[in-house]
C-alpha cells in the first residue's frame, strides 16, 4: 500500500512540475486559439495589453535611441532633459494598437512579424498549419518562445509568471526590418488604450 501511494505522490509531483513548466506553451497556443476566434475576453486573460504596448512603441518607432535606457538625472542632468523634451516633441508612430487586435496577434503567432498588423487574412488561412513555436529561454518567472517566419527570422513572444500556474504575455520582440504603414482600423483592440 505505502509503495502504491508513494509512486502516486511521484507521479503527481512530476505532473505538478511538467505542467509548470510547459504553461508558457499552453498560454502562447492560447493566444493563438482566441486570436483565431476573436475571443476578446481570453485575450484580456493571457495578455497584459499595457506591458506588450510598452514593449512594441520603441521597436515600432524606428529610432535606436527608443530602446535605450534614458539617462539619469543624477549622472547625466542635460541628457535627462534632453530625452524629456524628445520624448515630448517626437510622436512615437506607428501606433502599437495596430499589433494588439485579434488578427493581427494571430498573424504574430503564425509568424508574420512586423506584416501581422496589416494582414488581410484571406478564407482559410485560420486553418492553415501554422509554425510551432520553439523555446529561446526558459526561467522560473520568465520564458521566452519565437516562431520562425519563411525568411528565418524570429518574433519572440516573453511570457511572465503572475501566479504558480498564471503566466501572461508581456512582451513581443519583432523581426529587424523597417514596419510597413498600417491604416487605421475601425475593429478596437481588445484593451482600450490608457
Amino acid at each position: 500500500m505505502k509503495t502504491i501511494l508513494g509512486r502516486l505522490v511521484l507521479i503527481a509531483i512530476a505532473l505538478a512540475v511538467a505542467s509548470f513548466f510547459a504553461a508558457p506553451a499552453v498560454v502562447f497556443f492560447g493566444i493563438r486559439s482566441a486570436a483565431q476566434s476573436d475571443d476578446v475576453a481570453g485575450l484580456q486573460r493571457l495578455v497584459d495589453f499595457d506591458a506588450v504596448r510598452a514593449s512594441l512603441r520603441p521597436q515600432l518607432s524606428n529610432r535606436p535611441e527608443a530602446l535605450t535606457p534614458p539617462p539619469s538625472f543624477m549622472n547625466d542632468p542635460i541628457g535627462a532633459v534632453r530625452r524629456q523634451f524628445e520624448e515630448t516633441v517626437a510622436p512615437q508612430r506607428p501606433d502599437p494598437d495596430a499589433w494588439l487586435t485579434p488578427d493581427a496577434l494571430d498573424g504574430l503567432t503564425r509568424g508574420e512579424g512586423r506584416h501581422a498588423a496589416v494582414r488581410t487574412p484571406a478564407p482559410g488561412t485560420d486553418a492553415a498549419a501554422a509554425p510551432w513555436p520553439h523555446p529561446t529561454y526558459w526561467g522560473v518567472n520568465r520564458a521566452r518562445l519565437a516562431v520562425t517566419d519563411e525568411g528565418g527570422s524570429d518574433t519572440v513572444f516573453t511570457f511572465e509568471r503572475k501566479g504558480p500556474y498564471e503566466w501572461k504575455l508581456v512582451h513581443i520582440g519583432l523581426p529587424d526590418g523597417s514596419t510597413p504603414p498600417t491604416t487605421p482600423t475601425p475593429t478596437a483592440t481588445p484593451e482600450t488604450k490608457r
